[in-house]
């Protein structure tokens, strides 16, 4: 069982490093740019070479279908622009079991840290991490901390994202999807806090992507295993150039100087 697990992970994480790209963006929200055509999208990503695409459970069963690629993970939290004060609250949707059946490589499930629900979405993850032993399934956890209830504590120069990580980690997630800190020496700390590998969330889609790909290098170079970027990719008019790009700095070591060739 635990090979099967680790199978899947090193399928997922080749070496220990991960290029994925969420697109369950399309429940919470929508229209949402770049995923109007997903099929197109998924497609420009797989042939880029993603390591992994993370899905609401529909989708996946018709992409999985569609391409007969194998790396989809399946995201089991959700909510929509319209809960009013629960927007922000991410209710279970889905199964291990249900993952298993539908044919997922992993599931991924979503908490935010200060929300006046972390209470439930601690619980949910709970429940997804019990049930996905059964069917040896790894789990992504993303965790963020962005509640009104957030308590910063003092001299922690993460800003609560070493202990987002560490939620993950302790409740039984093989893999934390966390922000970035702000620099190379505070996500340190970030990633000695949990033996599990830690990726990072994109970040604003306002900034030119090379601004992105420095910030990646860093992470990188501070023991990230790689990145969780969502809109930074599927919105772009150049997916396959910004994947490209990415796979270069997690997978080969290049810096973002050197990748951002690939946007050109």
């Amino acid at each position: 069982m635990a090979g099967d697990l680790n199978n899947l992970l090193s399928s997922l994480l080749p070496g220990g490093r991960g290029v994925w790209v969420p697109m369950d963006h399309g429940l919470t929200a929508y229209p949402a740019e770049g995923l109007n055509d997903i099929d197109l999208a998924v497609d420009d990503c797989i042939s880029a070479g993603v390591d992994a695409i993370v899905l609401q459970k529909g989708v996946l069963s018709h992409q999985l279908f569609r391409t007969q690629w194998r790396n989809f993970v399946m995201h089991v939290s959700a909510s929509t622009i319209h809960g009013g004060e629960n927007a922000d609250r991410k209710v279970l949707v889905g199964t291990a079991e249900e993952a298993h059946k539908r044919g997922a490589s992993a599931l991924s499930c979503q908490i935010n840290l200060g929300d006046r629900n972390e209470y439930d979405m601690i619980e949910s993850a709970g429940a997804i991490t019990t049930s996905a032993l059964e069917y040896t399934l790894p789990v992504l956890g993303m965790v963020y901390p962005r509640g009104p209830n957030l308590v910063l504590s003092e001299g922690d120069p993460t800003n609560n994202v070493a202990h987002a990580a560490r939620v993950a980690w302790e409740l039984g997630c093989h893999v934390a999807k966390v922000p970035w800190t702000g620099d190379g020496e505070s996500f340190a700390e970030v990633c000695s806090a949990v033996p599990i590998p830690v990726l990072i969330a994109g970040g604003p889609v306002d900034k030119p992507f090379i601004h992105t790909l420095k910030i990646v290098e860093s992470a990188v170079s501070s023991g990230a295993s790689g990145v969780c970027m969502g809109r930074q990719v599927f919105s772009s008019s150049n997916r396959v150039g910004r994947i490209k790009a990415l796979r270069a700095i997690v997978h080969e070591g290049a810096t973002a100087d050197q990748a951002s060739t690939f946007l050109e």
